[in-house]
């Protein structure tokens, strides 16, 4: 069950006008359960994305960068998205790449255009080839069954250890004029920043050129998807994609206007929405843990200092068993790469429990306090560094017994 995060409510994901989804039970790694999506846009529509750092980036990913670098998008606009669960085509090597090139020829030849101008995605089991024709024959089902308010079964249609469909909307006016945004994730394992065992989807209505898209994508997933973690590692399919089907009478053609600045905070808040869910259903997770970072020199060190924290298995531990030990957290301060951090002048707080002062322990803390927050299903971190006014936050959880079983038995 996922830490204070309620299923989302179908009837209540807004169709996004321009985009269409339908989703299919393909048979890519088990029977019966929904595995392939197709999202169908608008020829007005643009597409921009953000994707893994991984070296051995999945086949997918590979031809998602060509599909969207300008000599293919002179073809035309990207008419369509599609993804499985079940394969990640990833150390598929030729085969791979040949796999993905397939599944977008078949999708293009459905949909009566070129296949630059699909971008397809996959996720689930590295170093399997996918099952191409399976994925091809469940395209019809998909096809059939595409619709503008198809958002909840999206969601579930790109699951894979999730144990719950993540997707939200949101509705915002700017000059008077109403943008719908809806948007879908997946991710509960292999999640770190630059991107993880992720996929997200986030659309909306207004029209925005290709170079605006393409720095808002990148500003959201800074603030979003790259500020989550739940164990270190980096997965080699993570894609964040944002998408403007240009249907609204609202078009942004500049960055250096208040009309921009109202859409990207709207889309960061989404965005954000959507990256917390992944957290809040981290495998295993049964705590929600901010962690944040101030007073720092600039964001770069800050960010160090909470990853280290974030990412230290025995920081995680102990807030799964509720113990105070946090000693652990000083710990993995000091072995974050800081090197002239100023420790004598650095405090550490639990929600509003000052633990440590001065870089040592607080003379009034007292260990039931720590107890007391750590036993919550919430908690923030706070580090004050007194060396700066940048600050950054990250969002992780706990490591319990249960992200072991399930990542010890996740093919069977």
């Amino acid at each position: 069950m996922a830490v204070n995060s309620p299923l989302p409510v179908a009837s209540e994901l807004k169709p996004v006008k321009g985009i269409e989804l339908g989703f299919a039970q393909a048979g890519i790694r088990k029977a019966n359960r929904k595995d392939l999506l197709v999202m169908k846009l608008a020829p007005t529509a643009t597409v921009a994305g953000v994707f893994t750092t991984n070296r051995f980036c999945a086949a997918p990913v590979q031809v998602c960068k060509a599909h969207l670098e300008s000599p293919h998008m002179a073809v035309g606009p990207i008419r369509a998205l599609v993804v499985n669960t079940g394969n990640a085509n990833a150390g598929t090597g030729d085969a791979g790449l040949a796999a993905a090139n397939a599944t977008c020829t078949a999708l293009a030849e459905y949909l009566g255009c070129e296949p630059s101008q699909i971008l397809p995605f996959s996720t689930g089991v590295i170093l399997e080839q996918l099952p191409v024709d399976r994925l091809i024959a469940g395209m019809p089902a998909a096809i059939a069954s595409l619709d503008e308010d198809n958002w909840y079964a999206a969601a579930e249609a790109i699951m894979t250890t999730d144990t719950q469909p993540k997707a939200a909307s949101s509705l915002v006016v700017i000059n008077g004029i109403p943008v719908t945004m809806t948007g879908i994730s997946k991710g509960a394992g292999m999640i770190k920043p630059n991107m993880a065992t992720m996929l997200g989807y986030l659309a909306l209505d207004a029209k925005v050129s290709q170079p605006v898209l393409d720095h808002l994508v990148k500003q959201a997933a800074d603030q979003s998807f790259n500020c989550i973690t739940i164990d270190g590692d980096t997965s080699t399919n993570d894609s964040f994609m944002l998408i403007a089907t240009g249907t609204s009478a609202l078009e942004i053609n500049d960055i250096d206007t208040p009309e921009f600045t109202a859409l990207a905070a709207a889309v960061n808040a989404l965005s954000q929405k959507l990256a917390h869910m992944i957290i809040r259903d981290g495998e295993g997770a049964t705590k929600f843990i901010s962690i944040a970072v101030e007073d720092g020199r600039d964001v770069e060190e800050c960010r160090k200092i909470a990853y280290s924290i974030a990412h230290s298995p025995l920081v995680k531990t102990a807030f799964f068993a509720s113990d105070p030990n946090l000693g652990r957290i000083l710990a993995a301060i000091g072995y974050a790469g800081v090197n002239d951090l100023e420790v004598n002048k650095l405090n550490l707080y639990l929600d509003d429990v000052l633990v440590a002062k001065n870089g040592g322990r607080n003379p009034d803390y007292r260990e039931e306090d720590g107890q007391r927050v750590m036993k919550q299903s919430e908690i923030t971190i706070r580090v004050k560094l007194a060396r700066g006014s940048a600050h950054t936050t990250v969002w992780t959880c706990d490591l319990s017994h249960e992200y072991v079983s399930i990542n010890a038995d996740y093919r069977s």
